[in-house]
């Protein structure tokens, strides 16, 4: 009786020991997440101010497009002083976490910051996640190892740094917790950083608000009924959405290559591309497709779209980052997906506001691999009502899109198709 009482007080001291860990282990991350999320959040607020302030100027100077070449120029400039001009951008987020590489450098944060503001600033066709994952991840990663945390730790703190990051930018907390832990490998989780991420994510989203910048937001108008026949028709766009994000996915890394292959030196690339982009925006005789294109998006939820507006994003998209031009490809993604789901909401007869939100849902998913993020996205922006329309759309996007996105440093660790573990590298 006594050893079996014995073995219950020594089991029960093991459990204690065991929730003692566990709460230390809460209150660590939870300190560091909120440090995270106060500084990246704060340097976040200061470069969507000056993205703003960039676009804002811009749309009242067309102009401005003609110093696109000149831009161009510092941003290489900028790259090649620093000694970061072989650095990969978004995939050396990834790279790090994926422990191919030790550290990200801080110095990437302030590069990225600048040459984003530029690039908007002289209407190059980008977007700004991409900057806001590369400075999220460099600042995580230099707390990191300031506080001297260890390897693994300072790869959940780059995570942590790019959903405080990507929260604070575009104002969805829930999105940007599930992103930073889905995009790196597809197939696995990282979820020892569930906590962190959430907590930074939800302290960068409130501070960022506080300072003035407003969570981004639309209006979806005529959500249908979830019935056969419109299913059909939803499914058809999915279908049609996940095969174009696949095609930008493939335009964004050939025009890259071969811009790379044909025109080695870095000045002339970023130049004669610059000179063709302002010959496109001046024949085309709008400023519609230079930055982000954020009031573009905005007219396709309301139902106005041009039936060459996608193609033409992801044209332009494509030659500004392949020629150098720094900032993201989401917003593009999410630019291009709008355009082309409101265009087949009036070929196929359902709500043109509804189909650019399921359009932009679908591309998103495409070209990230990410349905879990994607469906919450859609949930943070457009609201819950149409909820199973968005997550059959996602659903589709993701088996129908392959193996390709944005990035080249995400995996697919476990196949679309069955449950077997692949490992493969995206194209």
């Amino acid at each position: 009786m006594f050893e079996l009482l014995k073995i219950y007080i020594e089991a029960g001291k093991e459990k204690l020991k065991s929730v003692k860990g566990n709460l230390y282990v809460f209150f660590r991350w939870s300190l560091i997440a909120i440090l995270v999320g106060i500084s990246v959040g704060a340097f976040s607020t200061a470069f969507g101010h000056c993205i703003n302030l960039a676009t804002e100027f811009r749309g009242e100077s067309y102009e401005m497009i003609y110093f696109l070449p000149l831009a161009g120029i510092f941003i290489v400039y900028m790259y090649k002083v620093c000694d970061y001009e072989k650095n990969k951008g978004t995939d050396q987020v990834f790279l790090t976490v994926h422990a191919e590489t030790k550290d990200i450098p801080f110095r990437m944060a302030p590069l990225i910051f600048v040459s984003t503001v530029l690039t908007h600033l002289t209407g190059g066709s980008a977007g700004r996640e991409g900057a806001a994952l590369q400075m999220g991840g460099s600042l995580g990663s230099t707390i990191g190892r300031l506080a001297d945390l260890d390897e693994n730790d300072r790869r959940v703190l780059v995570m942590c740094g790019m959903s405080a990051a990507f929260s604070a930018l575009f104002g969805t907390p829930m999105a940007a917790t599930i992103f930073a832990m889905e995009v790196e490998s597809i197939g696995i989780m990282y979820y020892a950083a569930l906590v962190p991420c959430a907590l930074s994510a939800i302290i960068a989203s409130n501070f960022a608000i506080n300072m003035g910048i407003n969570p981004e937001s639309f209006t979806v108008k005529a959500v249908p009924e979830l019935t056969v026949f419109t299913s059909l028709k939803v499914v058809i766009l999915a279908v049609i959405c996940a095969y174009i994000s696949a095609l930008f996915c493939i335009m964004l890394h050939t025009v890259g290559k071969n811009l790379k292959k044909y025109l080695k030196n870095p000045y002339v690339r970023i130049i004669t591309v610059s000179l063709v982009i302002i010959l496109i925006t001046v024949l085309l005789g709008t400023s519609d497709y230079m930055g982000a294109g954020i009031n573009v998006i905005e007219r396709a939820i309301d139902g106005e779209v041009k039936p060459e507006a996608f193609l033409l994003k992801m044209i332009l998209t494509a030659l500004a980052l392949g020629a150098g031009f720094k900032g993201g490809e989401i917003v593009p993604s999410f630019y291009i997906g709008a355009t082309a789901g409101c265009l087949l909401g009036y070929i196929l007869g359902i709500s043109p506001s509804f189909a650019a939100a399921l359009g932009m849902t679908a591309v998103f998913c495409g070209v990230t691999n990410c349905p879990i993020s994607s469906v919450l996205i859609s949930f943070e922006l457009f609201g819950y009502s149409g909820n199973c329309f968005y997550l059959i759309t996602a659903a589709i996007a993701y088996l129908l899109s392959g193996y390709y996105s944005l990035y080249s440093g995400q995996k697919i660790m476990y196949s679309k198709a069955k449950t077997e573990y692949i490992n493969y590298k995206t194209k």
